[in-house]
């Protein structure tokens, strides 16, 4: 959760900082000395013509209040010419900022909304002749058409209609602008508010822009354009700066049949275009390019070597190809002039010393790289000392390879690093102290690696600017951070993640985090109590607060603390004690399993918590009944009370739309399963294990179409299997264990329609009849289809814990029948069950001879036909099960000789039968005369 709110947050700032500097980049190129912001006086056609054009604008935030009164050269984003009086200037750009988002209101789309202009509008704007500027973009005009009559404002210079939800044709009439230097009609959403596409089936209309320097039409569909838009294109001799992200075209030539107009191009922006194919390296003829942008393209094979031609390049970005490959090359160090350089998402092997010698050898002083981000490849080795080399770097993300060994000590020389990334790597070996060194580091991101070493406050007393640290490393190592007891660092973070690091009892370093959003301090060596005003420091500001897996004490008092923007709080698998608290809080995420609180749960939880989402209190000494009140969380979608001391019956008042994961395995529950389930259509997993419950399987389950486990077992359920629980109507379940009750009746044939079913446990119940011969059916064990979607929801519920959650998984690609009633053969469709990893059918009835074709079944691990009545030989084929690692086959009738079955030496398992012979049985086969 705390990694996508960052990431929206990053990317909001980072749209709205490309927006300022491209809406800069607007003023700069169509603003002149002739149109200054005077005192002038309006002329009263054109009052008019602003007049008709506010009528037909809808305006909730009141943006064009000051459009009253005689002088419109005055109104707000209105200007007009010092000397002809005449309107020059129309700017209604959106104002929103970048502050705004996520910040200041609660919900930042309804917020920017309301600052849109929308409406309709009106042709009185090509009365404005002289109008030169004309802006309109980060506004809403929720789907209508660009109006035809711009195309006859013919002194327009800049026309930006960005990200203001235009839809349809992009009109012809925009062809007539000779004057025109820059259009914008970036047409992608903002803050998720869209209404339509925009889209050109032609750009033949480009011909008559000979004044265009800047042209942006990312998003705009120009599938229809076909192959001829680069043709179109080069019919822009003048053009600077060129867009074209996420435009579906059509193809781009490896070679060119004409030659380049544009070489002036300065700004190349291909983006997100799949143009699968190999980079083309007529490209590289564009020598002027600064920028050029050619993510997700599926271009494949390596950097072609003529792209050291482009000697002014200074923003390279090939990333999200997923298909360059080879190593990273030293002559990208050719391009002296390189900034910025994205390479990430693709398949680049290698160790990259060649490639950091390169670029440290591209100019005297070192290179001029300020970004460099290299995740998300197949990347080996040990970082290299030369890393230090790239003197003048601001961001260094590496994340997502195999990068091995420690940080090399140069990484100090970095003295300008904000930004450094190595998550997602091996890296197994210690940081060293000059990474202290570090002063203007802001986001250090170790996650996901195994570190081991000890540090200091060498590493920390440097790292004026951090805000954001985070360290992971296996349980199994130690990385210990060993900082004077009063120690107090120059650096207030607002994100934290250590895991599996030892700070100890919490730290004054820690305890002084008075910014803190976002703490994690997981399986951290923390002991003793939580500071009571830690907790009061961090309470105006917390977002997520992750405790868990610590040795922290005491009981949850219910102080009168304020945490306005609590999203989750983790104090899991630690020792606190006492009832829980009530805590009036909005958090979403509450998880308090494997402590030791006792008690009841308040009855008025949905009041003091009413925005519940994922509620976790398994594991503890809780007790009383399950409040009826949990039934009013609305947005409740996991319950997991497991392994706790509650009683009484389970309420019947369930309603809510979003509940999926419903766990009270482990308890005292009695009384029958509530018809109410059955009004969850969101239900996926409903764990009702070991209690005290009764009855027969409600017939309102059906209604769950969504299950995927159902775990009733170790209760006093009765009745027959009804059919629906087989068939179509819960295609969706991949777990069905019933064990230990009192079922009866015959095994419905309904079972084998279940297709995507991956575990069926009917053991110890009053089973009868015979064994469906339909069991090969049953599609996912046949197969061995994947089980992922199933995992990912147990692991939910069960976060994960062991040995629980590893005990269910054990169970996929099974069958369990024994301990019934059944009787007759072994169906031999039993043995076409390819994917099927355990096979019990033990404590029936069973009589008749074990299929020859079992050793079909290559993956088995388990197999128990123990005390039935089977007869005739083991099958030879028993041996070819080279998965083979339990085997039960006592007490039946079998005979003759056991096969070879090298794994197994324990004579009890073939007991019971007095009539076999062989090893690993002392009796010994009778050689034939």
């Amino acid at each position: 959760m705390e990694g996508s709110a960052k990431l929206s947050l990053i990317c909001h700032f980072l749209l709205l900082l490309f927006l300022s500097s491209s809406h800069l980049e607007i003023v700069k190129i169509c603003s002149g000395q002739d149109d200054q912001i005077t005192s002038v006086r309006c002329i009263a056609s054109e009052r008019d013509a602003l007049v008709s054009f506010q009528n037909g604008l809808t305006d909730p935030s009141g943006r064009l209040s000051s459009w009253v009164g005689e002088e419109c050269c005055k109104w707000e984003g209105v200007e007009c010419n010092n000397r002809t009086r005449h309107v020059s200037k129309l700017n209604l750009r959106n104002p929103y900022h970048s502050v705004d988002v996520g910040l200041v209101d609660d919900d930042p789309t309804a917020a920017y909304k309301r600052s849109c202009l929308g409406g309709k509008i009106n042709s009185s704007l090509a009365k404005l002749k002289y109008l030169s500027y004309l802006d309109l973009s980060m506004n809403n005009f929720e789907g209508i058409l660009i109006p035809d009559f711009f195309g006859e404002i013919s002194n327009l210079r800049c026309l930006n209609l960005s990200f203001a939800s235009f839809s349809g044709e992009v009109p012809s009439n925009l062809g007539q602008l000779s004057r025109l230097q820059y259009l914008d009609l970036y047409a992608d959403s903002y803050l998720g508010v869209s209404t339509g596409e925009l889209r050109a089936e032609s750009l033949n209309w480009l011909s008559g822009l000979s004044s265009l320097t800047h042209l942006n039409l990312g998003f705009v569909k120009l599938n229809g354009v076909g192959e001829t838009w680069l043709e179109k294109v080069n019919l822009l001799p003048s053009l600077v700066e060129l867009n074209l992200h996420w435009c579906e075209l059509q193809g781009l030539p490896l070679s060119l049949p004409f030659s380049i107009n544009f070489t002036s191009l300065s700004v190349l922006d291909l983006s997100e275009n799949s143009f699968n194919s190999p980079i083309p390296t007529w490209l590289f003829n564009l020598t002027s390019l600064r920028k050029l942008h050619l993510t997700w393209n599926f271009f494949q094979g390596p950097i072609p070597q003529d792209i050291t031609n482009l000697k002014l390049l200074e923003d390279l970005d090939l990333s999200d190809n997923l298909s360059l490959e080879g190593h990273i090359p030293g002559f990208l160090g050719n391009l002296s002039n390189l900034k910025r350089l994205d390479l990430s998402a693709n398949e680049f092997t290698g160790h990259i010393h060649e490639f950091l010698n390169g670029l440290s050898a591209s100019t005297s002083n070192g290179t001029r790289l300020l970004s460099l981000d290299l995740s998300s490849n197949s990347l080996v080795g040990e970082l290299p000392e030369s890393l230090g080399n790239l003197r003048n770097l601001q961001i260094l993300i590496l994340s997502g390879n195999a990068f091995s060994g420690s940080i090399p000590a140069s990484i100090g020389r970095l003295s300008f690093l904000k930004v450094l990334d190595l998550s997602y790597n091996n890296m197994n070996g210690t940081i060293p102290k000059s990474f202290g060194q570090l002063s203007r580091l802001v986001d250090a991101n170790l996650l996901m690696n195994s570190w081991e070493g000890v540090l200091t406050e060498s590493h920390l007393m440097n790292l004026k600017g951090l805000k954001s640290l985070r360290i992971t490393t296996e349980s199994t190592k130690s990385l210990v951070f060993d900082v004077p007891v009063e120690w107090l660092p120059p650096f207030r973070l607002d994100y934290i993640q250590l895991e599996n690091c030892r700070v100890g009892p919490l730290p004054l370093w820690l305890q002084v985090q008075s910014e803190l959003t976002f703490v994690t301090l997981r399986n951290a060596g923390i002991s003793g109590t939580i500071p009571d005003q830690w907790l009061s420091d961090l309470s105006s500001r917390i977002i997520r607060l992750d405790l868990s897996k610590n040795q922290i004490e005491g009981k949850l008092q219910p102080h009168q603390l304020a945490f306005p923007h609590l999203q989750a709080i983790d104090l899991s698998s630690n020792r606190f004690d006492g009832p829980l608290p009530h805590w009036s809080i909005n958090v979403a995420e509450l998880f308090l399993e494997a402590n030791s609180f006792s008690g009841p749960i308040p009855e008025n939880l949905a009041q003091l918590m009413p925005r519940l989402q994922k509620f976790h209190l398994s594991w503890n000494h809780l007790s009383g009944g399950i409040p009826p009140s949990l039934c009013e969380l609305q947005s409740l979608q996991v319950l997991s009370l497991r392994s706790n001391h509650f009683s009484g019956e389970l309420p019947n008042c369930w309603h809510t739309f979003a509940l999926w994961g419903f766990d009270v395995t482990d308890n005292n529950l009695s009384g029958v399963i509530p018809n109410s389930l059955g009004s969850l259509p969101s239900l996926s997993v409903l764990m009702l294990r070991n209690n005290n419950l009764h009855g027969e399987i409600p017939s309102s389950l059906q209604n769950c179409s969504g299950l995927t486990t159902i775990d009733l077992s170790m209760n006093n359920f009765t009745g027959n299997l009804p059919s629906w629980l087989g068939g179509r109507v819960l295609d969706s379940l991949f777990m069905l264990r019933l064990e230990s009750n009192n079922f009866a009746g015959d095994i419905p044939q309904e079972l084998c329609s279940l297709h995507n079913l991956h575990g069926l446990d009917l053991s110890d119940n009053n089973f009868s009849g015979v064994m469906p011969k339909c069991f090969d059916n049953l599609t996912a064990l046949v197969f061995s289809n994947s089980s992922e979607v199933f995992e990912n929801l147990l692991y939910v519920v069960l976060r994960g814990r062991q040995p629980e959650y590893g005990s269910i998984l054990a169970d996929v690609n099974s069958i369990n029948l024994s301990g019934n009633d059944l009787k007759g053969g072994i169906p031999d469709e039993i043995t076409s069950i390819h994917g099927l990893h355990k096979l019990n059918l033990s404590r029936n009835h069973l009589s008749g001879k074990i299929p020859e074709k079992i050793g079909n079944l290559e993956g088995l691990d388990t197999l128990d036909l123990s005390h039935n009545r089977l007869s005739g030989t083991i099958p030879q084929s028993l041996s070819h099960v080279i998965a083979l690692k339990h085997l039960n086959l006592s007490y039946n009738n079998l005979e003759g000789k056991i096969p070879q079955l090298p794994q197994f030496n324990d004579a009890s398992i073939f007991a019971g039968n007095s009539l076999l012979c062989g090893d690993p049985l002392p009796t010994k086969c009778k050689t034939a005369t």
